[in-house]
């Protein structure tokens, strides 16, 4: 998947992914970090999605759950499984029953 982690998926108003290992950014033009999720490694098959954020100017447009659905993504290609323990990730995870299939069987 190297291939996949140097393009970026999402692009607009100036703002790109950038991927970086166990961490997916959202930069701006002069590369200032607008937002990130944080998917430190549990295992080799399993990560921990422990951390959301989103620059205040650009709360309310979805940014944040693009974020989450483009790691849902990144993961499933990449033959991981997730454990959400970030509240706002969790809450996405919640909402989505197709999310839940990158979740570790209990």
């Amino acid at each position: 998947m190297q291939q996949d982690t140097q393009k970026s998926v999402f692009e607009a108003n100036g703002l790109k992914l950038k991927y970086e290992p166990n961490r997916i950014s959202l930069q701006s033009k002069t590369r200032k970090m607008m937002g990130e999720i944080t998917f430190p490694a549990i295992d080799s098959n399993t990560v921990e999605i422990d951390h959301s954020y989103v620059d205040p100017s650009l709360r309310g447009q979805g940014i944040a759950a693009k974020l989450v659905e483009v790691t849902v993504d990144y993961l499933r290609k990449e033959g991981k499984k997730a454990v959400p323990t970030c509240s706002y990730v969790k809450m996405r995870f919640d909402q989505n029953p197709d999310y839940q299939s990158i979740m570790p069987k209990k």
